[in-house]
């Protein structure tokens, strides 16, 4: 199986990467800048376009679109979330999912049962609103969105999207405060990733197989 992954230098990216080269799988991870991974800015469509050329049309069985950030984490109502940095999530979390999908979709296409897998999280949901993070959360709902349209745009060619709340992990964005550790929250999603199919395209799940609502 081939398995590409964005933002696979750190965190949740970098087990996921480990976990699939361990289980024998061809895996190209990717990153802004990191020498012993694929370059690519998931928000410039020349680098999308360049990294997608590098694959010269293999097959990818499962993309997972995991890069993004979370820059609003400390921000005040009264005086935070500046437009720039509304731009900046956007850019990462929503049009670099977009991007990236669009760029590798001949390489999907090549694939036996292809999948596609959008980290997001549980802060997407409109129903699970407390307040605050207010960029973040915009943006998740905004992947949730997508994930949800491109599901029906990609049915015909046979790939299944699946969107994720990896859990509150204990890494740089989770913080040592968080609820998982990165294993538990890659071993529940690989079996999530596993379990995606045309039959639950579409769907919004935790690491650990809960249905989330919208």
């Amino acid at each position: 199986m081939h398995v590409v992954i964005t933002g696979a230098n750190r965190g949740i990216g970098r087990a996921l990467a480990a976990h699939y080269h361990a289980a024998g799988d061809h895996v190209t991870g990717t990153a802004r800048r990191d020498a012993t991974l694929a370059r690519l800015d998931v928000t410039d469509p020349d680098q999308q376009a360049a990294f997608a050329q590098s694959l010269a049309n293999r097959p990818v069985d499962l993309l997972i679109c995991n890069a993004g950030v979370y820059l609003d984490k400390n921000e005040t109502f009264e005086r935070g979330f500046p437009a720039p940095m509304w731009q900046q999530t956007f850019a990462a979390n929503v049009t670099g999912v977009f991007l990236t999908v669009q760029a590798l979709l001949p390489c999907l296409k090549r694939a036996d049962a292809p999948k596609i897998a959008i980290i997001s999280s549980i802060m997407a949901s409109q129903t699970n609103a407390p307040g605050g993070s207010y960029i973040y959360r915009a943006s998740k709902a905004a992947a949730l969105n997508l994930g949800r349209n491109l599901a029906v745009d990609l049915a015909p060619d046979g790939i299944a999207v699946g969107i994720y709340h990896p859990g509150w992990v204990r890494t740089d964005m989770g913080g040592n405060a968080a609820d998982i550790t990165v294993e538990d929250a890659v071993a529940g999603l690989t079996r999530r990733f596993d379990d995606l199919s045309p039959e639950i395209s579409g769907c919004f799940q935790t690491w650990d197989g809960r249905d989330l609502p919208f």
